[in-house]
């Protein structure tokens, strides 16, 4: 009787450990697709970003470039004031 008991005993705990494991296999399983998830949304946040950059830095040359045209229109006036003031 006593072994029997062990017996029983033994397969209970097996099957109270493959429980276990299979419970922390699925938690494992949902934490990688969070990741996978998570991963997937921080790249396409990122290729946003990028494009973004890429876009501000294009705005940014094009303004670099309009104020140097400003400049060199300010400085001829200027010049063409001082020049009328001369004569």
């Amino acid at each position: 009787m006593r072994v029997k008991q062990h017996y029983i005993g033994t397969i209970m705990n097996e099957a109270q450990a493959k429980t276990a494991i299979e419970l922390e296999l699925k938690r494992l399983e949902k934490r990688l697709d969070d990741l996978v998830a998570t991963v997937g949304h921080l790249k396409e946040e990122n290729r946003a970003l990028r494009q973004r950059q890429d876009t501000l830095s294009s705005e940014r040359a094009s303004l670099l470039q309009k104020n140097e045209q400003v400049r060199g229109r300010v400085e001829a006036m200027i010049g063409r004031l001082k020049s009328m003031e001369q004569a």
